[in-house]
């Protein structure tokens, strides 16, 4: 079975638990403000027969680039710090994991006609082996066509 292409541009169009997220992860009062004022966009590059993907995340304020191969590591720019990621296929899903300085980070990223669906998450503690996430889930809808 074939894999989706993620390929096209995205603008965003809602957001849930923004804010809450961005105190998990230690982002400070003011900016965690400007940050969730921001409606970026999505522009994703996705070659389905190579694995190569490049994500650029757009805003007015900062934008970041993804450009990686799915099953590889690559090292991911998160600001201060980067994070050891590596994004797989779980069905029809991009799931990623990322290792830095918080644990328990990661991403899943679908598609649903013209809707991109993305569901972060943030592990907030870990009691008697079982943890406890923080998850935050944004919608960007697909406003120009595949591009390859």
């Amino acid at each position: 079975m074939s894999k989706p292409n993620y390929a096209g541009i995205y603008n965003m169009v809602s957001q849930d638990n923004f804010e809450e997220y961005l105190a998990a992860l230690d982002v400070n009062y003011a900016l965690r403000k400007v940050v969730c004022i921001l409606k970026p966009s999505k522009h994703i590059e996705h070659d389905v027969n190579s694995g190569k993907m490049k994500i650029k995340t757009v805003t007015t304020f900062r934008n970041f680039d993804m450009d990686f191969t799915l099953g590889q590591e690559f090292t991911e720019d998160l600001g201060p710090v980067g994070a050891k990621t590596t994004v797989n296929w779980d069905g029809d899903k991009l799931v990623c994991v990322q290792q830095g300085e918080k644990e328990g980070r990661g991403w899943t990223h679908w598609l649903e006609g013209n809707l991109l669906h993305l569901v972060r998450k943030q592990e907030l503690s870990r009691v008697r082996k079982t943890a406890l996430h923080i998850y935050i889930i944004q919608f960007f809808d697909k406003t120009v066509k595949i591009y390859q």
